[in-house]
Order: C-alpha cells, then structure tokens, then sequence
C-alpha cells in the first residue's frame, strides 16, 4: 500500500498538469481554425436535402444547422475576432473576410 500512494500522487499531479495545460491559451492558428465553423454558422443557416430511392423505396434525408448568434443577427467578422482573442490572446492574423475560402 505504501508502494502506490507515491505513483497516485504522481499519477494526480500529472493529470493536473494536464488539465492546466488545456485551459491556457491555445496557439493564435489554432484558435483561427476553431473559430472559423461558428462565424461561418453566423453567416447564415447551414443545410443539406437528400432524396433518393433504393430497395426499401423512397428515402429523404434534411439537415439544417442554425447558430443562435445568427438568430441574433451577430456580425460574422466581430465574432470571429472575440472568439480568437479568447482562446489564444491575440488578434487573427488576418481578418475573416480575407480567408480563402470565406463565402459567408
């Protein structure tokens, strides 16, 4: 019993570190990525129909994602700064508008 009070101990403090570790600031890259799908959302509702037949007859499949903060009528661009200054501390490197790829 004594043996493994030491380990628990260490096996405690290791996950701890852990735990700290995520709640820190995460890289300004990182943060633009997590950030970027909820000012998409933001932009406007996201979507998906699919219909189709097969052996068990007709099928149809329908998505549709829509944010709260679009509902709120939240500038995309401005939640997309927040979001990143609080996860990583800092400013996007360039804005949202000037990513490849933004349609909004």
């Amino acid at each position: 019993m004594t043996l493994l009070a030491p380990h628990i101990g260490l096996l405690g403090a290791l996950a701890m570190l852990a735990l700290l570790a995520a709640c820190g600031p995460m890289s300004v890259e990182r943060a633009e990525e997590a950030c970027y799908e909820r000012a998409r959302l933001a932009a406007g509702p996201r979507g998906m129909v699919a219909v189709g037949t097969g052996s068990g007859g007709p099928s149809s499949k329908v998505r549709l994602t829509i944010s709260s903060e679009w509902l709120q009528g939240k500038d995309p661009a401005e939640l997309y700064n927040s979001c990143v200054y609080r996860k990583s501390g800092q400013l996007p490197r360039r804005p949202l508008y000037d990513r490849p790829g933004w349609k909004g």
